[in-house]
């Protein structure tokens, strides 16, 4: 150990995470702030067909993320990242191009002529352009997808066990900074320069922050901006986890950064693994129903647009609630420091208080009977509960399992995550249009706003339910050797 300062360069590569992952949430954010007032009159689509967008783009990352995570730890974290944030750059920007190859396929030569087609040239014109954005969010998905795991691997490398949780909720809330600034700028994007603009703006700044990612990046012990102290400090728990790790060896690999690594069907044999992947079944999808669908929501129910000033201020309040979550990374460390738990029991314990905020999700219909601000307020915090938790159940991994396979393992999380959101958005985009036809009612709502009740509802309880499953597979604390 040196007697020089300390260094506190895992800061910046904490400030780096964050920004990607702003971006990350920017980039996805685009086209649920502009299909309904901009993208759904030209191409004449409903709920079905956003629907089908929003689920094909989840279970592709949820496919991409099971390989992704594999990806990161063989490639290794830096080649790993910039292949990832490069891909989903190129996938955001080539959504301004669905509408050029829409018009081509039809035979028509502007956007006047696809809003005022009629008769079955509607029909067309919503299926071309659905399958066009399909392919862009496909490859946006496929960059995504390697976000979370190499953020979470770069963590690991980074931070201390017991700082883990608070680095990870300062760059997740990147997120609902990213979803924060998205509805200040990309309305205001879409109806200045067209909503292509705004696809292409927002995606540009992926690219930018590659530039700095390979000037700073590197691992902790050869990086020229860590010394000695910062160092040790950062591997303090390598003698623990020596003393805790289990005594198997089997099933091991080598990665391209020399060290081994758990092979995938190794870690499907852990309940460690079993037990994060359904956390974030249940729960994964719940966060990306806030994200998709309410701007939507704000115009089927009261008639906001995003554009809108109400509109902007709405959501603009929904995503800087969601910031509290920055203080559910803190929890852990607070609570291992005043009871002395080890670093899975205290993120269980504050998981466990942060799945009972999404049930005030259930009083978001029946408030906003009175005003939008109360839904508003209480998705938010929901949006806050779900950030605080997904800040912690990605630091179990990094608690349980070795750094070599933590990738792997949040990519197989994250898959789940994908599934689990896929059929969240498919079933409310059907339920939306089959609810809005037929008149459905539920608990004195009519129509879709019934059927948002319904999902509402779902997203309330998903925590808990998640929760109660982890706990039963993995009741202790358990070290996972190499």
């Amino acid at each position: 150990m040196s007697k020089d300062k300390m260094t506190n360069f895992r800061w910046v590569m904490c400030a780096m995470l964050f920004f990607a992952t702003t971006v990350n949430y920017l980039d996805r954010q685009v086209l649920s702030l502009t299909w309904d007032e901009f993208i759904k009159p030209e191409f004449h689509w409903d709920e079905s067909h956003y629907g089908t967008i929003t689920s094909v783009f989840s279970i592709v990352y949820a496919i991409c993320m099971l390989f992704a995570g594999k990806f990161v730890d063989w490639m290794g974290t830096k080649k790993g990242y910039l292949w990832s944030i490069g891909v989903w750059s190129a996938g955001a920007c080539l959504h301004a191009l669905c509408g050029v190859v829409t018009e081509q396929c039809v035979g028509m030569h502007s956007r006047a002529e696809l809003v005022r087609a009629t008769g079955d040239v509607v029909v067309v014109i919503a299926t071309v352009s659905m399958y066009c954005f399909l392919f862009a969010r496909c490859v946006l998905a496929l960059g995504e997808a390697g976000n979370f795991p190499a953020a979470i691997k770069t963590t690991a490398e980074y931070f201390p066990k017991k700082d883990r949780a608070f680095a990870t909720s300062i760059f997740n809330a990147g997120a609902s900074v990213g979803a924060l600034i998205a509805p200040l700028s990309i309305p205001l994007l879409a109806k200045a320069l067209g909503w292509e603009m705004a696809f292409i703006v927002i995606g540009v700044l992926g690219f930018v922050w590659m530039g700095f990612w390979v000037f700073l990046y590197d691992k902790p012990e050869k990086s020229r901006f860590v010394n000695k102290a910062e160092l040790g400090y950062i591997e303090q728990d390598r003698e623990e986890d020596a003393r805790m790790a289990a005594k198997e060896t089997s099933g091991s690999e080598a990665g391209k950064d020399g060290k081994k690594g758990i092979s995938f069907w190794k870690c499907l044999s852990y309940k460690q693994t079993w037990a994060f992947a359904f956390g974030k079944f249940m729960t994964d999808g719940v966060w990306w129903f806030f994200l998709f669908w309410t701007p939507s929501y704000l115009n089927t129910q009261f008639g906001i647009k995003t554009s809108d000033p109400l509109g902007i201020a709405l959501i603009f309040t929904l995503y800087a609630i969601t910031m509290l979550s920055i203080y559910g990374g803190k929890l852990p460390t607070l609570i291992i420091n005043r009871t002395g738990l080890n670093p899975y029991a205290a993120r269980m314990r504050a998981m466990l208080i942060f799945a009972f905020f999404p049930l005030l999700v259930l009083l978001a219909q029946p408030l906003g009977t009175i005003s939008p601000w109360f839904p508003v307020i209480m998705i938010g915090i929901g949006g806050a509960a779900h950030q605080s938790w997904s800040a912690n159940i990605f630091s179990t991994v990094g608690d349980m399992f070795p750094k070599s396979a933590i990738a792997t393992v949040t990519g197989i999380g994250g898959m789940a995550g994908g599934i689990g959101s896929m059929i969240l958005q498919k079933a409310a985009g059907n339920l939306f249009v089959y609810a809005g036809e037929t008149g459905m009612t539920f608990l004195g709502f009519v129509g879709k706003p019934a059927g948002y009740f319904i999902i509402f509802c779902v997203c309330a309880v998903a925590y808990l339910i998640g929760w109660m499953v982890m706990k039963s597979l993995v009741p202790e604390y358990k070290v996972i050797s190499e």
